[in-house]
């Protein structure tokens, strides 16, 4: 791979329970269990940064292949669902629900372009074949 950019953030304190900070700064929250899953909550969480990135990557990619078609993105919108539960190994497992709106598009045009996003998208590359990914044209 050509990088174009690292990201980097670094995680102290209990983990959960703890702070992330990137580097440059942009990034400084205190993370925390949520009271869903028996924690304190109060704070920002790993499956709701998880969520944001893929969001906003999945976004991007969007109106890159919409671009390239000359499709009208305006008002469009990726909200990312981003669950975590128990796996058959004794661990943890996410699940990510993608749903996309494209108000400007028939959905016809709107379900491809949304195919092509998923191919594009580094955050759907990465995650093909080890979690599960849901797409939905809203």
């Amino acid at each position: 791979m050509n990088t174009l950019y690292t990201a980097s953030a670094a995680a102290t304190g209990d983990g959960r329970n703890g702070h992330v900070q990137s580097t440059d700064g942009y990034i400084d929250a205190d993370v925390r269990i949520p009271k869903e899953m028996g924690g304190g909550g109060g704070a920002t969480n790993p499956e709701q940064l998880f969520a944001a990135g893929y969001a906003a990557c999945f976004h991007s990619a969007l109106k890159l292949v919409a671009g390239q078609a000359k499709a009208d993105t305006t008002d469009s919108e990726v909200v990312a669902d981003v669950s975590i539960g128990p796996n058959d190994a004794g661990g943890f497992e996410l699940a990510v629900q993608l749903e996309i709106t494209l108000p400007a598009l028939d959905r016809a045009l709107a379900e491809e372009l949304v195919e092509k996003a998923h191919q594009v998208c580094p955050y759907s590359n990465a995650t093909r074949g080890n979690i599960e990914v849901t797409l939905t044209v809203a």
